[in-house]
């Protein structure tokens, strides 16, 4: 699976912007994908994440009710719609997949896509 994010930007605080990360190569829709940020000098963080099928998806306290995660497992595609943005939110995100929801949880997805960069302005 080979993952390409992409729809990050310059954004005001309180706007709004969605990120994609498309899939190509095996069946994209057996696969949790999840969506990560890091900013400068902090550890990777873990976002959200979704099950393949779409059902069910988990988010971090810090963007419960802000941001959403979607797919369209017919266009290979995952979708983090963020809302309300904070200066805080500022980092370069990631999207990853995995067959286990548990490793993407832990930031142990086999398949990483690079990043996007998400800068909030205050």
């Amino acid at each position: 699976v080979q993952l390409q994010a992409s729809g990050g930007g310059l954004v005001e605080a309180g706007g709004s912007l969605r990120l994609s990360c498309a899939a190509s190569g095996r069946t994209f829709s057996t696969y949790v994908t999840g969506w990560f940020r890091q900013a400068p000098g902090k550890e990777r963080e873990f976002v959200g994440a979704i099950t393949g099928s779409g059902d069910t998806s988990r988010y971090a306290d810090s963007v419960k009710g802000r941001f959403s995660i979607s797919r369209d497992n017919a266009k290979n595609t995952v979708y983090l719609q963020m809302n309300s943005l904070k200066p805080e939110d500022t980092a370069v995100y990631y999207c990853a997949a995995d067959s286990s929801f548990s490793r993407v949880l832990r930031a142990r997805a086999e398949y990483w896509g690079q990043g996007t960069q998400v800068t909030v302005s205050s």
